[in-house]
């Protein structure tokens, strides 16, 4: 065994918190590799300080001033030897700064390198990349668009409707749909304003509005060789104003031909980028099942656990393995089961998804076959108000859709989470939905679906 794993990390760093912190824990663990947990005092009483090898406080609740303070973490990382650095989703996992400081520290940086973040992180630059690698791109402007003059030309160009987006915009903030010749000037305007005020860079690029979209993903793996496999693909339609809130696999919108000209092209855009790391190829997918590259993410996902439950293999430990220079072992997976994942956070579906912090006072989890939660919580423990509100990741996995839903229906009448208002009676209300049970449904589905009635 020694002999193996000698190219292995002795010690990672995580440098992030809740349930995804824990989860990386628990790999590292079992591949022999110790741990430190970084925290800010908000987090003194989380589960993965209690449960990694070391815990150090990184500072106050605040995230600008913890989980986003670089010389804090790299400190941490100094002080107790780590020679890795596992960033998790959210937070530094795709800051192109960060990944350099890394390297220049000497320490391994488990996710993409500065150049291919900084290459993927501008959409404009990635949508370029992937039209010159034969990357399926939807319809749009060269680059960023000029003024209103120039707008209007390239709307009447493309046809309406477009989308007009801030090119470092993000979380659904900066982006609009132009319905009619009019409004481009105007809109064009305010999205500029916005991006300047949110993100200090007011560049906006327009495409063809794609109507009745899926937000279909491909997950994929790399390695410093330069092979690429894909895992088949997620469905990430069901959200909340670009926000996930349910995620499947495989998608009941697939079909084989459509899921190979889909992985090929995930495989041609992780290629473009000699890509090394586990990530994600992100699609948009037209009631024709036309497919347009969305974007590309350098990091491991919130949803990645449905895959691992369809294929059977840990993403995680694969990351931290290709970070230590080892070859995938990978090949391009389909789906041999269903699997469904529902986020449960702390929020009030039925008062306008109000963030409900606080203490969990009664805590009890769904069990049985084909049952998954990852979570960092419990009874007793108080969710901050600092950071976002996820309670944990409930996951089903069966041999087909429909016994994973019922799975579900069942796994969420079991769950109790009390002293905090959750997600959960919105997603038993989505699992008994009719459109939902048939697989009908887009990005849209939420605005078109009154489910507090």
């Amino acid at each position: 065994m020694g002999k193996k794993h000698s190219t292995l990390f002795k010690k990672i760093l995580i440098a992030n918190r809740g349930e995804i912190a824990l989860r990386i824990i628990r790999t590292c663990k079992e591949m022999g590799i110790h741990t430190v947990a970084v925290y800010s005092t908000a987090d003194k009483d989380s589960l993965p300080v209690r449960f990694a090898d070391e815990a150090v406080c990184i500072g106050p609740p605040s995230s600008l001033d913890s989980y986003l303070k670089i010389p804090n973490i790299i400190a941490a990382a100094e002080i107790t030897n780590a020679d890795a650095i596992h960033p998790g989703y959210g937070f530094l996992s795709e800051n192109a700064k960060f990944s350099k400081i890394c390297q220049e520290h000497g320490i391994k940086f488990i996710g993409a390198s500065p150049e291919m973040i900084e290459e993927m992180g501008d959409k404009a630059s990635a949508k370029a990349t992937m039209l010159a690698a034969g990357v399926p791109c939807v319809p749009g402007s060269p680059g960023l668009l000029k003024d209103g003059k120039h707008a209007l030309k390239i709307a009447k160009e493309i046809g309406l409707p477009v989308m007009m987006k801030a090119t470092a915009g993000g979380g659904g903030k900066g982006m609009r749909v132009v319905w009619k010749e009019e409004d481009v000037e105007p809109f064009l305007e305010a999205i500029q304003r916005e991006a300047a005020a949110a993100f200090g860079n007011d560049g906006v690029y327009m495409e063809k509005f794609v109507e009745e979209p899926r937000h279909i993903e491909i997950q994929i793996a790399g390695d410093m060789y330069g092979k690429v496999c894909h895992m088949s693909e997620r469905d990430c339609s069901i959200q909340r104003r670009h926000q996930k809130l349910v995620e499947e696999t495989p998608s009941p919108f697939m079909t084989a031909a459509l899921r190979k000209a889909m992985g090929e092209a995930a495989i041609k855009a992780a290629k473009a980028v000699n890509y090394e790391g586990v990530g994600t190829v992100e699609f948009l997918v037209d009631k024709h099942r036309n497919f347009y590259f969305m974007e590309m993410n350098t990091r491991i996902q919130v949803e990645h656990t449905i895959t691992e439950e369809v294929i059977g293999w840990d993403l995680i430990k694969e990351q931290i393995k290709i970070a230590a220079g080892e070859p995938i072992t990978g090949k391009n997976y389909t789906p041999q089961a269903h699997a469904i994942q529902c986020r449960i956070n702390a929020e009030d579906p039925f008062n306008n998804w109000m963030p409900s912090p606080g203490r969990i006072t009664e805590y009890h989890e769904p069990g049985g076959i084909g049952i998954r939660i990852d979570t960092h919580v419990y009874a007793g423990y108080t969710i901050p108000p600092n950071y976002d509100s996820m309670v944990s990741k409930l996951i089903t996995v069966a041999q087909s859709r429909e016994e994973a839903i019922r799975k579900m229906e069942r796994a969420l009448g079991e769950y109790i989470v009390e002293g905090v208002k959750t997600t959960i009676p919105f997603h038993q209300k989505l699992m008994a939905n009719e459109r939902f049970r048939a697989g009908d449904f887009t990005t849209k589905f939420l605005e078109e679906w009154d489910y507090k009635a």
